[in-house]
């Protein structure tokens, strides 16, 4: 006999043990029908759950406690969810691919730096109506502590919402008015670490043994040691090491990012139960996606360096199993900051069905430097398909830092040098190079090797700042491309786009942040300013600044709106000739569109034979400028210009 055969015998052989508890437990809480509709997903979905689980915890003598009590974590949630979510998931069980239509675009802010609070979220959402957000994700809202807490990432509850920004019933009332108005909302789940101020925490630092075992602590440095030799610091600067002393428990603990974050022990299979039930509870509280912070992180293993190892892979298709149960229209959507190949080994119906894009980011702004698009290019046509019940989140930049994740090896296949090219992206963008438009600062930048990120807004990044401190109108004009033909390429690449607010206004740099004694030393908070209303104000006058990138964003994410072939994730890369030049095919059934995107500041052009021999006709429309051409010798493309053609045979 198989093992998968085997499995599959023993996890029939313990629910038909465990149904029995459960229906005795839960039944008369529910409708008969109901009911027995949940003991049909629970058939379904339970073999996976307890493959997956007998893989990590299935030697440990009391796996079937915790699979029982995991069990009862996810009926007792699934009985306390709401009716209208439950309707919710009848409908998206139906429409099961939802989240792939050309209407999902996504917008992402603080709630503090946007609105004030989750109460003053409600008043802004006409602006993320005209804007077409259809997917809303809110940076870290959770409880956290005061001073240190890595921008709301280090977590002090996963059910209690930071006071200055409301309640969890605000939260739910937020939820269900967006889900009214046709956006999704979606959260962080910090699930690698808590804070060092979370009630497991405290408990184990006054002894408690149980919760001390919900944290990686040793009690020397011997078992420490051996595990850096094998680990890269992740910020060198400010945390050296992976561990932090305590002194009130004699005991050295995992501190993968910050001193005060303490990693969970996913061996602990309770701290899986008590996870899932946090995540149960957001998804009963209206969220509809968790973005699942540092996955590359949450299982450790001596000699190797502690990241993407396969029992994290494990531990996340196991949280989405506990989630099929309960809540199938719910989505999760994986954060790995990590080597290209390895981001998308989390990408599965089963895992994680959304992915950020960090490679296809890093890239975008390469290109924007070079004028060049091969890089890009090669590394999207290696990476970019994936399943296509999946979709990439693909962004211009995101609340962090800009980090060169792009892989080494596809820099050495074209001829790059990948040390030396980092440290010219960094040196660029920081305005050290010179004819660098861009204007912003480093992060965690290795004073020796020069090795480091970048921090900055997109249109300071992009040359705006610049250009209105010279006051030289080309310039901005420049500028302004490059910031609408980075929308333009997420916008119609294959995935949900996702727009940090205040992008669309064109908001600068921010340098205040040194006068804060919490964010003074942090660059990344140089591109959280608050969003300025009254500079919103300007996007209706056409001829401003603030109106030509307003309103010629809106007209990108109309376009997306508006064409069925930007639907779904299939994106073909075609190759014009021109090295400057980005092209891509999208298709969706019957419909296609062809994409040009020229990175570089002077004309280009494209031979329309070479047209002709991608499949397009000889008289073709761009939808960006409607206008109708005629290209029998040559397609030209202005400085920056951005195209989307119709007339594909």
């Amino acid at each position: 006999m198989q093992d998968n055969e085997l499995t599959a015998k023993r996890a029939a052989s313990t629910l038909k043990r465990l149904l029995p508890l459960l229906t005795e437990k839960y039944k008369n809480k529910v409708e008969e029908g109901e009911w027995l509709g949940y003991i049909q997903r629970l058939e379904k979905y339970f073999p996976k759950l307890f493959e997956l689980l007998q893989y990590v915890y299935g030697t440990q003598y009391d796996f079937f406690y915790h699979l029982s009590e995991i069990l009862n974590t996810a009926t007792q949630a699934w009985i306390d969810r709401p009716a209208e979510l439950k309707a919710l998931d009848a409908i998206r069980e139906n429409d099961p691919l939802w989240y792939q239509s050309n209407r999902m675009v996504g917008a992402v802010c603080y709630v503090d730096l946007f609105s004030v609070d989750l109460k003053g979220m409600k008043e802004k959402i006409p602006y993320l109506k005209e804007l077409g957000i259809t997917y809303l994700h809110l940076m870290p809202i959770f409880k956290s502590p005061e001073g240190d807490n890595d921008g709301g990432y280090a977590v002090s509850s996963y059910r209690d919402i930071d006071a200055e920004l409301g309640t969890m019933e605000d939260l739910k009332e937020l939820a269900g008015e967006l889900r009214n108005q046709g956006i999704s909302l979606v959260l962080d789940f910090v699930f690698n670490h808590t804070s060092d101020e979370h009630e497991w925490a405290k408990l184990a630092l006054s002894g408690n043994e149980e919760f001390q075992d919900y944290y990686r602590m040793f009690n020397g440095r011997e078992i420490p040691d051996q595990f850096e030799k094998t680990i890269t610091p992740v910020f060198q600067n400010d945390h050296p090491g992976c561990f932090t002393y305590r002194s009130r428990i004699k005991k050295w603990v995992w501190t993968t990012f910050h001193n005060y974050q303490w990693d969970l022990n996913y061996e602990n299979p309770a701290v899986f139960n008590s996870m899932a039930a946090d995540m149960l509870f957001l998804s009963n509280a209206g969220v509809e996606i968790l973005r699942l912070d540092a996955v590359a992180f949450i299982w450790k293993k001596l000699g190797t360096n502690c990241e993407n190892l396969p029992e994290a892979h494990t531990i996340i298709k196991a949280f989405n199993a506990v989630m099929k149960i309960v809540a199938p229209s719910f989505l999760f959507k994986s954060e790995a900051i990590v080597h290209p190949d390895e981001v998308n080994k989390y990408i599965s119906e089963d895992e994680c069905q959304l992915s950020y894009n960090p490679q296809m980011m890093a890239l975008l702004w390469e290109s924007l430097a070079t004028g060049k698009t091969v890089l890009l290019r090669h590394a999207l046509e290696k990476r970019f398909n994936i399943p296509k019940n999946c979709m990439w989140v693909n962004y211009i930049r995101c609340h962090d830092d800009i980090g060169w994740t792009f892989s080494n090896e596809d820099a050495e296949e074209l001829g790059i040098n990948p040390a030396e090219h980092r440290t010219f992206l960094s040196d660029f963008y920081i305005g050290r190079f010179k004819g660098s438009f861009a204007k912003g600062l480093p992060f965690q930048e290795d004073p020796n090797t020069k090795e480091g990120r970048v921090s900055g807004t997109t249109a300071s990044l992009a040359g705006l700042e610049q250009a209105l401190e010279e006051n030289d109108k080309e310039k901005i004009d420049l500028a302004i491309s490059r910031i609408l033909l980075l929308h333009g390429v997420i916008l119609t690449i294959g995935g949900i786009p996702l727009i940090y607010i205040g992008d669309g206004i064109g908001m600068l740099n921010d340098y205040d942040y040194e006068k804060s004694p919490e964010k003074v030393g942090d660059t990344r908070w140089i591109h959280r300013p608050d969003f300025d209303w009254e500079r919103l104000k300007e996007k209706s006058d056409p001829e401003s600044i603030i109106g030509k990138i307003f309103n010629g964003l809106l007209k990108l994410i109309r376009l997306r709106e508006k064409t069925q072939a930007l639907s779904g994730s299939e994106t073909e890369f075609a190759d014009t000739g021109n090295d400057n030049v980005l092209a891509y095919f999208r298709n969706y059934e019957s419909n296609s569109v062809f994409v040009l995107a020229n990175f570089s500041n002077e004309e280009q052009n494209i031979a329309g034979n070479r047209l002709r021999l991608l499949g397009l006709s000889k008289t073709i429309t761009d939808i960006v400028g409607g206008k109708t051409i005629t290209a029998t010798q040559n397609l030209t493309l202005e400085p920056y210009q951005f195209m989307v053609l119709i007339g594909v045979r």
